[in-house]
């Protein structure tokens, strides 16, 4: 009986690991996900800002229309 609980053992500390092991993950690609995209809306409102102090005869507005997903 000692057998079966030690294989017991370990495949309960490998599915811990393996659970605590995907939430990291998941989280670190969540935060590189959030920091591309503040990187974009800042390159975005920096360009905006650039061709309003231009005076550009019309700054298009973005609608988020066009946009490709996935894309960095």
């Amino acid at each position: 009986m000692p057998h079966v609980l030690s294989l017991r053992s370990a495949v309960g500390d490998a599915v811990s690991r393996w659970a605590t092991e995907s939430q990291q993950g998941a989280r670190r690609n969540a935060m590189v996900a959030s920091t591309a995209l503040a990187a974009r809306r800042k390159e975005r409102a920096d360009v905006d800002d650039f061709l309003a102090e231009r005076g550009a005869a019309e700054v298009p507005s973005y609608d988020g229309s066009r946009e490709v997903r996935g894309a960095l």
